[in-house]
């Protein structure tokens, strides 16, 4: 199989597993299903983010514990549209825009977040964070909490404008693993002053 196919088959496994995330009604058993698929696709799928040579030793992205209290209701505010161009590499800029920001996290979390749709053909939701746990418990660069080009998706606006964010599922952009991949970050307004201690971590030093 090329490289083409190989990616569009990991495309369509992590579509499949978001669309089994938010068809299971226990957030938890949901959430291990999104941990032990997403650790076996990064052992043994030949479109890891991992490198080739250390794929037979790699037990899987460490995550902390499932915590309920970081599953979240969000009221989603509409603001006024802002583009940024983020660099690439060789595939080039990267334009989003604003179009959204939350409402509800900032007593648990000290801040509230963007959201930004990416442009380009199709587009797509994009939510990336930094918190105080980034650069010494999690990737310095932050995490990622939704990425809709990408298939992780958690569902889709109610029609009172709501939002579940369970940040049990943040996860690390590709970058972390490989210098391979040039991945945008959280822009400097999605920093939040709390600590999301929930999603995926860096491994525990023993």
């Amino acid at each position: 199989m090329n490289e083409t196919l190989q990616l569009w088959e990991w495309r369509e496994k992590i579509a499949n597993l978001y669309y089994e995330v938010r068809s299971n009604p226990d957030a938890a058993a949901a959430w291990r299903l999104w941990c032990d698929t997403r650790s076996t696709m990064f052992r043994d799928h030949p479109q890891s983010p991992i490198e080739s040579a250390d794929r037979k030793t790699f037990e899987g992205p460490t995550t902390f514990p499932y915590d309920p209290s970081l599953r979240l209701m969000v009221q989603l505010v509409p603001v006024t549209s802002e583009r940024i161009t983020v660099a690439t590499g060789d595939d080039g800029d990267l334009s989003m825009y604003t179009f959204a920001r939350t409402s509800g996290l900032g007593a648990r979390l000290g801040g509230e977040l963007t959201l930004y749709w990416i442009e380009g053909y199709g587009g797509g939701v994009f939510l990336p964070f930094v918190d105080a746990t980034s650069g010494t418990e999690t990737y310095g660069g932050g995490r990622y909490l939704l990425d809709t080009i990408k298939g992780a998706d958690l569902g889709v606006v109610s029609p009172g404008g709501t939002l579940v964010l369970d940040f049990n599922f943040c996860y690390f952009p590709s970058c972390a693993y490989s210098s391979r991949y040039v991945c945008p970050l959280a822009p400097s307004g999605n920093r939040l002053k709390g600590a999301v201690r929930a999603g995926e971590r860096l491994p525990i030093s023993t």
